[in-house]
């Protein structure tokens, strides 16, 4: 079934007493994708990633895993799972040899194959100097590496990755996503942060959940479309009336910000031109003009503060 998707998640709830913390939740994640998972503290996050990976149950919905049944076949849909929690589950008095062979073990991968599953995960992480070194004398960037090596030992169709770059330095944070997008050409990454940047660096997907929905979900290269300039910045010598520049093409909304600074929201057409045009014949001695651009960092504090609502999802998508 060359077209299934790698998870399928449906109409996902799950409830702490009576309290849902994760509400009607659907998407999906196909091979090559790097998912950005994004969500303040307390938005259900946590409780969708640990449902994901067959480590908490859901109070209704479905999760398939390459068609599996994550319920109804635990142990089968596991086997293409790799999941790195946050803090990496690695033994400090073993060596990286000793530890990734006990992984392959828990894998269950057949013990002739387990020398060349090793030597490919410590190739593709880039552990093949520090095979016998104890984990514990490692760096905390190293010892992320071999987290993520435990995690793809067994060639899962998907990877999860908690936070993997907390507490890395820049050197290190910049490894660990070249790591994550070369991981993407072959898997399915669903990459959980709080890292803005990191998501626009690697992901090709962000979702943004808050209070337990899904209130955006969309393609990396279509956030320029919604990061493009939506409000100009103009300082006047001549200030106008707000009702002035409101009649001006395509201007939504007009805030003053103080006697000579306005903020010009608009939709469509970019008004600069007409702006001009009109300062010039009616004298408001426009001095100065600039455009203002949304971040995805605006984007999700405008989506998780205050009562936010379903945005944008790509309906299981």
């Amino acid at each position: 079934m060359p077209n299934t998707p790698l998870v399928q998640v449906t109409n996902l709830y799950r409830y702490y007493s009576q309290a849902c913390a994760v509400r009607d939740v659907s998407f999906e994640l196909a091979r090559g994708d790097v998912l950005g998972f994004l969500g303040p503290n307390g938005a259900g996050k946590t409780s969708t990633m640990q449902m994901i990976t067959g480590n908490l149950a859901p109070s209704a919905g479905a999760i398939r895993i390459l068609g599996v049944d994550l319920l109804d076949e635990p142990r089968r849909a596991k086997l293409d799972i790799g999941y790195l929690p946050e803090q990496p589950p690695v033994y400090r008095e073993l060596t990286v040899d000793e530890y990734l062979a006990y992984c392959a073990r828990l894998n269950r991968i057949e013990r002739r194959l387990q020398p060349a599953a090793i030597a490919t995960a410590k190739e593709r992480c880039g552990l093949g100097d520090v095979g016998r070194r104890l984990i514990g004398n490692l760096s905390k960037g190293y010892q992320q590496r071999v987290g993520i090596a435990q995690a793809i030992i067994h060639t899962p169709a998907v990877v999860i990755l908690d936070e993997p770059t907390v507490g890395l330095d820049p050197l290190q944070i910049r490894e660990i996503r070249n790591l994550i997008c070369e991981l993407g050409r072959d898997h399915g990454i669903i990459l959980s942060t709080h890292i803005l940047p990191e998501v626009q660096a690697t992901c090709n997907r962000v979702q943004i959940i808050h209070r337990g929905r899904l209130v955006f979900s969309d393609h990396t290269a279509d956030l320029e479309q919604r990061t493009r300039a939506h409000a100009l910045l103009a300082r006047f010598l001549a200030t106008p009336d707000a009702s002035a520049l409101q009649q001006l093409p395509g201007v939504q909304r007009v805030d003053m910000l103080d006697d000579q600074r306005v903020r010009l929201f608009f939709a469509g057409q970019d008004p600069s031109e007409a702006l001009i045009e009109r300062s010039v014949s009616a004298g408001w001695r426009l001095v100065e003009l600039g455009s203002e651009r949304s971040t995805l960092e605006q984007i999700f504090i405008d989506l998780t503060t205050g009562d936010a609502t379903p945005h944008d999802t790509e309906a299981a998508a």
